[in-house]
């Protein structure tokens, strides 16, 4: 029996026919589909109200403003204070490339009208249109820059909603964003009649349909990208304060980059001696070792709270600094003594104002004299537990040589032997530098010795760290005192360079920022510094610091106008804007404001300059006579030989010398040997 695939089914469509129904009429499943949520019921609203100037979405109020003029110049990162607004906003950007084939065209055609209107004006005899003249200029650059392929052309959207709860609310926040829209030199309006259209181009369905464009090349299209922000905040370290730019915290630890030097310029007031106490107070806490030349006495206050060491150099003081001391620490490739004597050969000059170069020879051999005389040679082993000669021992050979240069050397060099500045650099060291924190203070000093204390500070400090190695900090404070002479210069120079391996960070501070920046070795202690702090400038220094730094238009802005205590924070390859922030109890202890410390001493909570000064004794008056000498016998005859120890005993007051041992022979030395001939007899003391 054979089959017909053609009418073999031919009933059943009838069935289908009857659930078809009449047409037009749903199925039972579209009905119930009907019935159910899909995700645009969920997403949209129940209602949305479209008025002239806002949007009313549910409870919310919607209102879009778009940017129609830009400013001629900008920075990078330009738009932070708009995405670090205050209020929530929805911001939208697009960006259209153009062909620059036609960009081309276009501006081949604008130049030639701006060349034209330019040439009308001429010949009329009328003054040239600025506006004119800056758009001719512009266009032709990015003519050349297009052609040579260096920028590409774009069109750019800029558009901003607002939302709020409330009409007023809506309003208040419109007039604070179209302030900072203002003060960013920025065109913006309200898009009114266009609401719709507005909101739905700054929502994020990648639509555009308001279209208000402004042309823009790569470089000036490359800075509206709106996450900028850089933050210098690490893991471990000390707070320095907070990042202007977002608010974070600016944690950062300096000893973790390739060297902990830093560098502090500002001008008078702006807070620069704050900064540098707010650090060296945080760095305490961490276990630095702080040492500090004050030459204002600015770290006193500072000093006594933490039970630090605070030394009073000056002539009647009972601390004193011996220039001949040596670190007693033998490295290998490394001649201790010969470097010694060139140090005191740069603070010889400074004491005697410049040496010619037979003098700088003759005090070179004197120097060696003087030290063998102690029995310290080149040997490294004659080097420690040998107690080192002073200036006084020097003097004695330089007035015993034979050469008139030594001897026109040693009247130059009397005034700080038994001349009016004896006490301060002829005698022998007996300053401790374990406390914490040790400040030097040179504000007793006279202005023509500061130059010469701060050299003798820092070469001190130098050698007594290379005994110990320890986490150190050195604070210098007004280094333009040292740059002034070429030698010392060259001497910071040289500590800012090999402080790293002797685990310390030297922090130079100044507030004469062109002198220092003037100076060769300034700028190449600025190189061999990881951190450059940059607070409030003057306006005739900035081009010199933005020189340097390599600073944009806004930094330098920001610069000259920053408050006390603001400005730019440098780490290695970044930089932030910075505002440095203290607590309450901190402030108290690192404040240099007169007001705010004549209203802590009222209040008893700071003492007086001077009530708390350290109990010293008596001061030691200064000794007339050049120097005490005592004959001792030996198997070869009797020689004359300096006793400067005894000499300070006897000034102490633990044995006063008889009337007739007063007068002493002093010894004749040649430079390369030791004569037996007395010299001339030492006068009297008064």
């Amino acid at each position: 029996m054979g089959l017909n695939l053609f009418t073999m089914f031919s009933d059943k469509p009838k069935p289908r026919k009857q659930q078809q129904g009449v047409p037009g009429e749903k199925t039972p499943a579209q009905v119930l589909a009907e019935g159910m949520l899909n995700v645009r019921d969920i997403i949209a609203p129940s209602a949305i109200e479209v008025d002239f100037t806002f949007l009313r979405i549910g409870n919310m109020y919607f209102r879009t403003i778009f940017v129609s003029g830009y400013p001629r110049f900008v920075g990078a990162n330009w738009l932070s204070p708009i995405i670090n607004f205050e209020h929530t906003l929805d911001v939208s950007m697009f960006y259209y490339p153009v062909k620059s084939k036609v960009i081309l065209d276009d501006l081949r055609r604008k130049i030639t009208e701006l060349e034209a209107t330019t040439m009308t004006n001429v010949e009329k005899g009328k003054i040239v249109d600025p506006v004119v003249s800056a758009a001719l200029e512009d266009a032709k650059a990015l003519q050349e820059q297009l052609v040579k392929g260096v920028e590409k052309y774009f069109q750019f959207s800029f558009y901003i909603t607002i939302s709020a709860e409330t009409p007023e609310e809506l309003e208040s926040v419109t007039s604070k964003l179209e302030s900072t829209l203002g003060a960013l030199l920025l065109i913006s309006k309200v898009a009114s009649l266009q609401m719709e259209d507005a909101f739905q181009s700054s929502i994020p369905t990648g639509l555009d349909k308001m279209l208000i464009t402004r042309n823009m090349d790569t470089t000036s299209l490359a800075t509206t990208f709106p996450f900028t922000s850089s933050d210098l905040t690490m893991e471990e370290g000390i707070m320095y304060g907070i990042n202007r730019h977002n608010g974070s915290l600016v944690i950062f630890d300096r000893f973790s980059l390739e060297n902990a030097n830093s560098v502090v310029f500002a001008k008078s007031g702006s807070g620069k001696s704050y900064f540098v106490k707010l650090e060296a107070l945080r760095l305490l806490v961490f276990g630095s070792e702080v040492m500090i030349i004050d030459p204002e006495e600015e770290y006193r206050t500072l000093c006594e709270a933490v039970g630090g060491n605070y030394i009073d150099f000056s002539a009647n003081s009972s601390h004193k600094i011996n220039p001949f001391d040596l670190s007693g620490v033998a490295v290998e490739g490394e001649n201790e003594l010969g470097q010694k004597l060139i140090g005191l050969i740069t603070l010889l000059k400074l004491m005697l104002g410049g040496l010619t170069a037979s003098e700088e020879a003759i005090l070179d051999r004197a120097l060696i004299e003087t030290y063998r005389i102690k029995g310290i040679t080149t040997d490294p082993d004659t080097q420690s537990g040998i107690e080192p000669p002073v200036m006084e021992d020097l003097y004695k050979v330089l007035m015993g040589a034979s050469e008139p240069e030594a001897k026109g050397m040693a009247e130059r060099l009397e005034r700080f032997i038994k001349g009016s500045m004896t006490g301060i650099f002829d005698s022998q060291s007996n300053i401790n530098l374990d406390s914490k924190m040790t400040v030097f203070s040179t504000k007793n000093l006279e202005e023509a010795l500061r130059p010469i204390a701060f050299y003798l500070i820092l070469d001190f400090v130098w050698t007594r760290i290379r005994r110990d190695l320890k986490k150190r900090i050195l604070i210098v404070e007004e280094a333009w005192y040292l740059l002034q002479n070429e030698d010392s210069a060259r001497f910071i120079y040289s500590i800012a360079k090999r402080a790293r391996k002797y685990y310390l960070g030297l922090t130079t501070i100044s507030q004469d920022v062109d002198d220092f920046l003037s100076s060769e070795y300034g700028k190449a202690i600025v190189t061999n510094s990881s951190i450059q702090i940059l607070l409030k400038q003057h306006p005739a220094g900035i081009d010199k610091v933005a020189e340097t730094f390599y600073l944009s238009e806004g930094e330098k802005r920001l610069l000259l106008a920053a408050a006390v205590g603001e400005g730019l924070f440098f780490a290695g390859a970044n930089h932030v804007a910075i505002k440095v922030m203290a607590s309450e109890a901190e402030h108290k202890l690192i404040t240099t404001n007169p007001e705010e410390l004549l209203k802590l001493r009222e209040q008893g909570l700071i003492k007086p300059l001077g009530s708390n000064a350290p109990k010293t004794g008596p001061a030691i008056p200064p000794v007339q006579r050049p120097y005490e000498s005592m004959r001792t016998e030996s198997s070869q005859g009797t020689q004359t030989i300096t006793d400067t120890e005894t000499s300070i005993q006897n000034q102490s007051g633990q044995g006063q010398p008889k009337p007739e041992e007063k007068k002493m022979e002093q010894p004749t030395f040649n430079l390369g040997s030791t004569p037996s001939q007395p010299g001339p007899a030492a006068p009297a003391e008064q």
